[in-house]
């Protein structure tokens, strides 16, 4: 790439450019100060980028940082790398939505899109005759909110198979894609495409699934899955959040969550809780709120256990919130995790 030729590069290109050189880790944390709409306006470029040449590296880094290192070869860019670096900066569900939002209609999945628009009565008439495999794929593309308004629409039976399978879920091949889309398609209104892969199944999609669906459905799922598949039920056993898991958080983030929280909700939450998780929240609180908090306990008297795990309930829904937007972390080292 001559001088010229750079220099006729728009602000986007140059920073897509600049952010497939410095990889995907680096690149995830410039990605977080940004807005949605210049991620999307970023992510199109990067993802026109399939390499950066060496010339075009040594340009963009001297105009970032006026410092390139040695020995630099073609980066590779494309939707991969667009994808992976939003995933890291935003987590996969945010990334994925952005990442529909920003590729143009010729390399999205349209009607995936069209489909996740749509009502729950909807989505289940057009996919209720489908196949387990091919409905874990559908669901993959969709946040687990709203899957859990889907998946009691299906007979006991085919949850247990279709969640085992969006546990499960490995690559699949284009040439699979692109038969389940066009007979999506034939059923939604939407133009021809070239599809490109931006998948979220595995353990933790069925994770936070299981997190909101109603407690009773969630535990019978885990169950069976577990007479199925053991060593599934065990990895999303791992990655499911609960009450008892906010004792494990930093106290910043513990801070973050009770800035959401309601004061009732907190109250009735904590009448059951475990001592370590009375303990960290009280940490979490000024003197005075905790006093106040404390008194506010002492006043609740006798209350409903179906009531304390809804409060418990709309609680963890806070946390997984928190954690989607990126705002706090709550995935946890394996060797911390006590099953």
């Amino acid at each position: 790439m001559t001088e010229s030729e750079y220099q006729s590069l728009s602000k986007y290109q140059k920073l897509a450019a600049f952010l497939i050189t410095i990889g995907e880790e680096q690149a995830s944390h410039i990605l977080r100060q940004l807005t949605d709409e210049e991620i999307e306006k970023v992510v199109k470029e990067i993802a026109k980028f399939e390499t950066v040449d060496f010339e075009l590296q040594e340009m963009v880094m001297e105009e970032f940082c006026s410092l390139v290192g040695k020995g630099l070869s073609s980066s590779l860019g494309g939707v991969p790398f667009a994808q992976r670096s939003l995933e890291r900066a935003k987590g996969p569900h945010i990334a994925s939505n952005i990442m529909l939002r920003a590729l143009p209609a010729s390399s999205s999945i349209d009607a995936v899109r069209e489909l996740d628009e749509m009502d729950t009565r909807q989505i289940f008439s057009i996919i209720k005759e489908e196949q387990p495999q091919t409905i874990s794929f559908l669901f993959s593309y969709l946040e687990p909110k709203k899957i859990a308004t889907i998946l009691p629409l299906f007979p006991p039976q085919r949850r247990e198979e279709i969640v085992e399978r969006l546990g499960t879920m490995e690559p699949i091949s284009s040439e699979h894609i692109g038969k389940v889309l066009k007979c999506l398609s034939k059923r939604i209104a939407v133009g021809p495409q070239k599809h490109a892969v931006h998948r979220r199944g595995g353990v933790k999609t069925v994770a936070q699934l299981l997190n909101a669906l109603d407690r009773e459905t969630s535990k019978a799922l885990l169950a069976r899955i577990e007479e199925r598949n053991a060593p599934l039920a065990q990895a999303i056993r791992k990655n499911l959040f609960s009450m008892e898991d906010i004792a494990r958080l930093p106290v910043t983030d513990i801070q973050k969550i009770l800035r959401e929280v309601e004061s009732s909700d907190l109250c009735m939450a904590l009448k059951t809780a475990p001592e370590s998780v009375k303990k960290a929240i009280f940490s979490a609180l000024s003197k005075r709120a905790g006093e106040a908090l404390k008194e506010e306990m002492e006043m609740l008297g006798p209350v409903r256990v179906s009531d304390i795990e809804q409060a418990q309930d709309r609680i963890v829904a806070i946390v997984s919130n928190l954690a989607d937007a990126g705002e706090i972390n709550i995935t946890f080292d394996t060797d911390d995790i006590v099953s």
